[in-house]
């Protein structure tokens, strides 16, 4: 008698049709069997092999503690358009998710000592991810704080048509530094919500950027000088994920700071998927800040601000610097808390005895648990240019940055900004709503030579001649 594999056995007649049911249920878990081994293979094979990551060596058999929730894949680029790193450069990843490509688009430098290596890096890291690789070269001392400006945009399989996607993730992996004094950073624009760690390695930014003539508010993530080894997916101290709903462009930059020379190449790693952390920790936007400026008026610096949907939000620290680095506290303003409506937020500085130049000021925003985030400087002229002259853009000649300084008069009013070439062409313009007293224009992008700074309010205008070294 054959043995069976059952406790018990049967006996009585096989009937043709449970035969066929039978042979029909094994069939059925064949085929579920082969498929997720297929799926397995497929998202384990996103790793190209060896992952020296930034600075080291290693093996990555795959992404580590990972969940995929939308996932798009960066993959075979080519020029479709423009000098190959230059700003304007348009490059097409096909195929980035079903029937839709991806054209990237070089957007702008911090200044022409930045380069680009390698759209998209494949011997090392993440197959499936953005991974360009910038240069920067300064053998000059000092700060150093550098960048380049990428927009995604999705459009229809091999055109130009916009595509939308309904929703995506973008994971910046392993925002380290050198190990010595560089230190990389990460700023995303217009994300719905971000994840960090609950102990991230990372510090976080708020930032208002002119984008297109716009100001623009974002993140900035900021690495630590420590140098992780590889690319690694669990390394989630070093890591954050940006959410994005219904869109088909976004912007973001990529870049490092220092101090003293630097000669270096780093590596960027935008996986667009989401991943698992140990601790999360989401972010909703919008963002906390929606505009912050400041004024001078009979020796009094008026700071106004306004928030958007508040979460968790306990209080602002107004924060003043006379050298642009180091800070002390000036005050300290109460927070709505939770609010999901637009909410006006006021202090006032008096200076006394402060010395004639510029005066620095930031926001630290600081929630329930005491964490907190900083918001971009706004600068204040303390001498009498403001009021005897209409127009005062410093400094001249200019190298990267030039600040323009308005009447006392135009302040918290609508300005706008025009920078025009020897030929009377624009070639930069930014407007802003409620203008604060003095203006930090980049102009890093530009040639050198002879420009015109003009800044106008609905009735008056003004302008000043400056030099573009």
């Amino acid at each position: 008698m054959k043995p069976y594999l059952y406790t018990t056995s049967y006996t009585g007649t096989l009937h043709p049709t449970k035969i066929y049911r039978k042979v029909l249920f094994l069939f059925f878990l064949l085929s579920v069997a082969v498929i997720a081994v297929g799926q397995n293979a497929s998202d384990g094979g996103t790793n190209s092999g060896t992952n020296t990551g930034n600075n080291g060596s290693g093996s990555n058999s795959g992404p580590a503690n990972n969940t995929v929730t939308r996932q798009l894949s960066f993959t075979n680029p080519r020029l479709e358009s423009g000098t190959e790193g230059a700003n304007g450069a348009i490059y097409r990843f096909p195929q980035v998710g079903q029937g839709i490509d991806a054209l990237v688009k070089i957007t702008g430098r911090s200044d022409n000592k930045v380069r680009l290596v390698n759209i998209d890096l494949t011997n090392t890291g993440w197959q499936k991810a953005f991974q360009p690789q910038v240069g920067y070269t300064d053998g000059s001392a000092g700060n150093k704080d550098w960048w380049m400006e990428f927009e995604i945009t999705f459009v229809e399989k091999d055109g130009v048509t916009p595509a939308t996607v309904n929703s995506f993730d973008v994971t910046a992996l392993d925002i380290d530094g050198d190990g010595y004094k560089v230190r990389e950073y990460v700023t995303f624009y217009k994300q719905k919500t971000y994840t960090l760690e609950n102990n991230s390695l990372l510090g976080v930014l708020n930032v208002l950027e002119s984008i297109l003539g716009i100001f623009t508010a974002g993140k900035k993530f900021q690495g630590p000088v420590t140098n992780f080894r590889d690319v690694d997916t669990s390394a989630t101290g070093v890591m954050v994920t940006n959410h994005y709903d219904q869109g088909n462009t976004f912007r973001f930059r990529l870049g490092g700071i220092a101090n003293g020379s630097v000669n270096d190449e780093r590596m960027y790693s935008m996986y667009f998927k989401s991943f698992q952390y140990q601790e999360p920790r989401q972010f909703t936007l919008p963002l906390v800040l929606n505009s912050f400026n400041a004024t001078l008026s009979n020796q009094k610096v008026v700071l106004n601000w306004q928030t958007g949907m508040e979460k968790e939000l306990s209080h602002f620290v107004v924060e003043r610097s006379v050298d642009g680095t180091n800070y002390t506290d000036a005050g300290m303003v109460f927070a709505g808390g939770n609010s999901g409506v637009k909410l006006n937020y006021s202090f006032t500085d008096q200076l006394v005895n402060s010395p004639k130049g510029i005066v620095y000021y930031r926001l630290r925003m600081v929630d329930m648990d005491q964490k907190y985030q900083h918001s971009a400087v706004r600068l204040i002229r303390t001498d009498d240019a403001a009021a005897v002259v209409k127009l005062t853009a410093y400094p001249n000649p200019v190298v990267n940055e030039v600040r323009v300084t308005i009447p006392n008069a135009w302040q918290n009013q609508k300005v706008s900004y025009q920078v025009y070439n020897t030929n009377g062409m624009l070639v930069k313009q930014i407007t802003d709503p409620f203008a604060s007293q003095t203006e930090t224009i980049d102009l890093s992008d530009l040639g050198a030579g002879l420009y015109i700074v003009k800044a106008s309010t609905a009735t008056e205008s003004a302008s000043q001649r400056i030099v573009k070294k």
